[in-house]
């Protein structure tokens, strides 16, 4: 079971996690933002998506790995840990950069199966 590289030291900016994930108002993020929320994710509190998306990048092995001419992309899927409990399906999107060895997160989003499992 293949890991994420260096996941415990993982990147997941703050900009992402607001500007994105949670804005309500970004154009591809605002279905995002509904989904993240349903599951107790707000703005307001943005650190505790961050430290969620880094558990599930340490929790969940690697899908998939593809080279590209500017590093390596990861996929990671499992169920989130939420902050009501529950824990839906998603995907992480990881990528290392060319002569870089820390993960950053390229995005995040729900994936088919049961969204709500408990």
């Amino acid at each position: 079971m293949k890991r994420l590289p260096n996941a415990d030291a993982a990147i997941v900016d703050e900009t992402k996690v607001t500007g994105c994930l949670l804005s309500t108002t970004h154009p591809y993020g605002r279905t995002k933002a509904e989904f993240f929320r349903e599951f107790g994710f707000v703005a307001e509190d943005w650190q505790a998506l961050r430290q969620a998306l880094r558990e599930h990048a340490l929790s969940h092995p690697v899908e998939s790995v593809k080279e590209t001419p500017f590093g390596r992309k990861y996929i990671v899927n499992g169920p989130l840990a939420t902050p009501g409990g529950r824990k839906p399906r998603i995907r992480t999107v990881w990528f290392i950069e060319q002569g870089e060895q820390t993960p950053r997160l390229v995005t995040a989003y729900p994936i088919g199966g049961d969204q709500h499992d408990s």
